[in-house]
């Protein structure tokens, strides 16, 4: 995944908007929150997801509990 480095580390566009989860929770909100283009968060989203460390609810995003360690 292009979200996850080979070693279980997050890129750091999945960093930021990781970091942008925890105060955001719609797609525009991470965009603005994280400084990126929507495009780039909704692509990292939709791999957070089918990684099992985002869940989508009501249009809202909000992290799970299986985040890897950062950095």
């Amino acid at each position: 995944m292009a979200c996850i480095n080979p070693d279980g580390t997050l890129t750091p566009v999945a960093q930021a908007v990781i970091t942008a989860l925890k105060s955001s929770c719609t797609t525009l909100d991470i965009a603005q929150a994280a400084n990126l283009p929507i495009y780039r968060v909704r692509s990292t989203i939709r791999e957070l997801i089918e990684a099992g460390l985002v869940l989508e609810a009501d249009g809202k995003f909000h992290l799970t509990e299986k985040i890897p360690k950062t950095g």
